[in-house]
């Protein structure tokens, strides 16, 4: 043993590795031209549910559907922001647009998003919205009405869009939302709806779907 210490000390010090690449990204570049297709892959990777609507009336018949199947009885769906309710009503779906009952009815919340995160299929969600911060924790299922032009590629795009909206004067609060609320800090079961919504759904209209409707 002694010897082949004698012989590795004579070789001299084993070569360092090279320096990493500091300025290289970490991850591959994303094709520009399919970021609303990465988005997708990436949401439902994470436990999102997604639906591609190409005209108002589409998005009326699919979200109709789903509340049918998914809102319990006599509880509400919230709509806050004035740009959705307005969206919504010439989709003919119903909604909940004042806070009535909000604390022991609401059962699914509907909002807008500041940007979608191609790359983790995030949803960043800022309380500078008639829907505050309550209308994407506390409802049990949380939707989220978005175009394909808000989807970046990378979190910091997503920032930088916040930065470039907000300036100065930014949000209270940036929700980075990836997929339904979970935890498994409990014998590591995992459990959803744990900090907030249990399941979250987003609907991506076109973004002239008024106009071809």
């Amino acid at each position: 043993m002694l010897a082949r210490i004698r012989t590795a000390l004579a070789a001299g010090p084993a070569p360092l590795p090279p320096p990493p690449e500091w300025t290289a990204p970490v991850h591959p570049p994303l094709p520009a031209t399919d970021l609303a297709v990465t988005f997708a892959e990436s949401f439902r990777r994470v436990g999102g549910e997604f639906f591609y609507c190409e005209t108002s009336p589409q998005l009326g018949a699919e979200l109709r559907a789903w509340l049918t199947e998914r809102l319990p009885g006599g509880q509400q769906f919230y709509v806050w922001e004035p740009a959705m309710q307005s969206l919504l009503a010439a989709a003919e779906v119903p909604f909940q647009p004042t806070k009535a009952d909000f604390r022991t009815q609401a059962a699914v919340g509907l909002t807008s998003c500041a940007a979608l995160v191609a790359r983790t299929g995030s949803v960043v969600v800022t309380p500078a919205t008639a829907s505050g911060r309550r209308l994407s924790i506390y409802p049990d299922q949380h939707i989220v009405l978005a175009r394909p032009s808000q989807v970046v590629a990378e979190i910091g795009d997503a920032l930088r869009v916040v930065q470039s909206r907000y300036g100065d004067a930014l949000p209270s609060m940036l929700s980075l939302t990836t997929g339904p609320s979970r935890t498994a800090d409990i014998e590591k079961t995992l459990v959803l709806g744990a900090h907030g919504p249990r399941r979250l759904t987003l609907f991506l209209l076109e973004d002239d779907a008024e106009s071809t409707a």
